[in-house]
């Protein structure tokens, strides 16, 4: 739980950004007292899309950065070096109204991005090479538990009441520091990953040693030979690079598989409501003074659905679900409220697919040469979408009101219908059986692209 405290942070950061809207009444009045006029409305709205989505173009950086300190320091201290970015960030961010400059707000969200980034590839890493098969996809998924938590966690401490008040925004965007330093004094205590120290360092005393402390026995017979099996396949060679893992037509379908997840997490939508969520729920009628309690119902609504997830975990190995939002009616009574309904049914959903599974998705399709160059394509495709959606997505709200969410259901149908076509299951088994069923899909594919081209043939004769 204590290594989940990187995945609350991630969850935490993207929802306490919607509290201090006044961040926007800030923006404008430092610009006029620096050049003597207003901003416009749109002038206005666009930095702060930037403000918000520049924690996407940080998360980009450290999913690019989370590979090489993956191989090069461990997965442990790789987290441990993270929190750096994340003090940095807080440093900034209390200090940004103070020094009047609203620039110091954008390089402290890309910092707290770049911590995220860092965060969300190398922490599944970890928890997927630690756990034995049988709890590997729960521990994995606990991830998720933490993060949904983190949201909900947010948008509480974002009330007026609490830190979202006009005189506090400051020190809510610097509370992300709190779970940072309690890892700092807690992670130190914790064994490295066991598939690291032999895969990667050849240390096998130290491999059983972490093995025993962090499963509580001494059988590791069978665990041992698994970890020695992979050691095997990759026959010593060096970790691959991500450019590198583009060029292996050995896993082109498990690369294949875990870009069109890694996207669609994003391109769904879902994390678009907790930037703005007070946006969202004003366009579909929600009164200002309730606007705040709704925004903690979809993080409510998402950890109820990922605790379901690690209870239900079964039936969670399959990518996102297709969502609807609300239909385009006539104004009426109860209108916003069936909106909010719908949104928290989107999120609910959200939570019982791709939250629980995007992230342990490499670890169990990947082997250890292969693993950290998957999280970064994975991390970076992922962040890269995500900048994109947060861009975009307070014009889609603008334009569309309540329909904004229509877009995003075309790329919940097509991942939807790859995953369940394509991605076999994962849950229990080893990575040789994983890595057989691709090699069925493959050859199935093959077949097809065969047949077809035999008829082209024969039409052509």
């Amino acid at each position: 739980d204590l290594v989940n405290l990187c995945t609350l942070q991630y969850g935490y950061n993207i929802a306490i950004i919607d509290a201090p809207t006044h961040i926007c009444t800030f923006i404008n009045d430092t610009w006029r007292e620096r050049r003597g006029t207003r901003l416009e409305a749109y002038q206005v709205t666009l930095i702060w899309s930037f403000v918000v989505s520049v924690f996407s173009l940080g998360g980009l950086l450290g999913s690019l950065l989370a590979g090489p300190l993956a191989v090069r320091f461990g997965r442990k201290r790789s987290l441990l070096l993270n929190n750096v970015f994340l003090g940095l960030s807080s440093v900034l961010s209390v200090s940004s109204r103070t020094a009047r400059s609203f620039e110091m707000i954008i390089l402290a969200r890309l910092l707290v991005g770049i911590n995220a980034g860092v965060s969300m590839n190398v922490q599944p890493m970890y928890f997927g090479e630690s756990a034995p098969k049988h709890l590997r996809g729960a521990a994995a998924l606990s991830s998720a538990v933490f993060t949904a938590f983190g949201v909900l966690l947010g948008q509480v401490v974002g009330l007026r009441e609490l830190l979202g008040g006009e005189s506090w925004w400051p020190y809510l965007l610097a509370s992300g520091v709190v779970p940072g330093v309690i890892q700092l004094l807690t992670l130190p205590w914790f064994p490295e990953s066991p598939c690291y120290l032999l895969i990667d360092r050849g240390d096998k005393e130290a491999c059983v040693k972490a093995l025993r402390q962090l499963w509580g026995r001494d059988d590791l017979g069978a665990d041992m030979e698994q970890i020695l099996q992979e050691q095997g396949r990759g026959g010593g060679a060096r970790a691959k690079r991500p450019w590198e893992l583009f060029g292996e037509r050995s896993v082109r379908w498990q690369l294949l598989s875990v870009m069109a997840v890694s996207s669609a997490m994003q391109l769904c939508g879902n994390d678009a409501i907790y930037f703005y969520a007070s946006s969202v729920f004003r366009e579909a009628g929600i009164s200002s003074d309730r606007v705040q309690y709704a925004t903690i119902g979809t993080g409510a609504c998402e950890f109820t659905a990922t605790v379901l997830c690690v209870s239900t975990r079964d039936s969670c190995h399959y990518g996102p679900r297709l969502k609807k939002s609300c239909p385009s009616t006539t104004p009426m009574d109860g209108m916003p409220y069936l909106c909010m309904t719908c949104i928290f049914a989107y999120i609910l959903s959200f939570g019982l697919g791709p939250a629980g599974v995007t992230g342990v998705l490499p670890t169990e399709i990947f082997n250890q040469t292969a693993r950290p160059a998957a999280y970064t394509i994975a991390g970076s495709l992922m962040w890269i979408n995500f900048f994109l959606v947060g861009m975009v997505f307070p014009f889609l709200v603008s334009e569309l009101g309540e329909l904004c969410f229509i877009p995003f259901c075309a790329v919940c149908l097509l991942c939807s219908l790859y995953v369940g076509f394509a991605l076999p299951e994962t849950k229990g088994k080893t990575l040789s059986e994983i890595t057989h069923d691709f090699d069925s899909v493959k050859s199935s594919v093959h077949l097809n692209e065969t047949k077809q081209n035999y008829r082209c043939i024969k039409s052509t004769k």
